[in-house]
């Protein structure tokens, strides 16, 4: 890669930034002031320095957050608030995006990374990758609905729903429950208690495939992936060329 690249990508500013810091003789390479931006680095052995700091490359990054209700998953918007803005400069340089789609009001797990073919592998609907929320609903839920969802709910507009597992925390005028789906349609789980005629209040997810939430995270917290998390993440990848080999 080239070093002004590695740079820019690394968030030491724009090319003319990085330019500027070369010129400066801010930057070595192996321990020898390096000038030239267009040289070639071997992000595996070169050892960079910006005034003395080594910079390790790093394409990918992982975040998991806690997302806050009011904010959008989107990377930008003209008028919301959207789940990047949370994010400070050390990680917006690598242009994260959420991994699939959280409403505006609801909260919980999210995954940001600049990964498409990790965030493919969790959302597409043909990995049947499994998410877990916990939702407060207005109305009984009963062991009829445990049933319904189990057989696949239809939504108002046709769509025979997945079958979903449903488990009752507690029940009567409000209830509190867990649902399990492996698809991501619009609104889905608040579609699929419309379906059985209660409503949505509150909804949080706290799992997706094997990642949890960590409940250390606050809301609008988040933190880079840890080693077991990572290793699952990238797993999947993994997966996916063995079975393309």
């Amino acid at each position: 890669m080239r070093l002004d690249k590695l740079l820019a990508n690394m968030g030491f500013g724009s090319r003319k930034d990085v330019k500027e810091s070369l010129k400066k003789k801010y930057v070595t390479v192996n321990d020898n002031t390096v000038k030239d931006g267009s040289m070639h680095i071997d992000t595996a052995t070169d050892i960079v320095k910006v005034l003395g700091e080594t910079i390790r490359y790093q394409k990918y990054v992982y975040l998991m957050m806690n997302k806050p209700p009011g904010f959008i998953s989107a990377t930008a918007d003209r008028s919301e608030r959207t789940v990047i803005d949370i994010v400070n400069k050390d990680y917006q340089h690598f242009n994260p995006f959420p991994v699939g789609r959280l409403d505006k009001d609801t909260e919980g797990l999210l995954l940001l990374t600049n990964d498409g073919e990790l965030a493919h592998q969790l959302t597409s609907p043909k990995k049947d990758v499994s998410k877990t929320y916990f939702a407060k609903i207005d109305g009984n839920v009963t062991e009829t609905d445990i049933l319904k969802f189990k057989a696949g709910v239809v939504l108002e507009d046709g769509y025979k729903a997945k079958p979903a597992h449903l488990c009752i925390l507690s029940a009567g005028h409000t209830s509190e429950v867990k649902v399990t789906i492996t698809e991501g349609k619009y609104h889905q789980v608040k579609r699929m208690f419309e379906a059985v005629d209660k409503k949505v209040t509150h909804l949080k997810r706290l799992r997706m495939g094997s990642l949890t939430l960590d409940e250390n995270l606050e809301q609008g917290g988040y933190r880079e992936l840890n080693r077991q998390e990572l290793e699952y993440c990238l797993s999947l990848k993994d997966s996916k060329k063995r079975a393309d080999i």
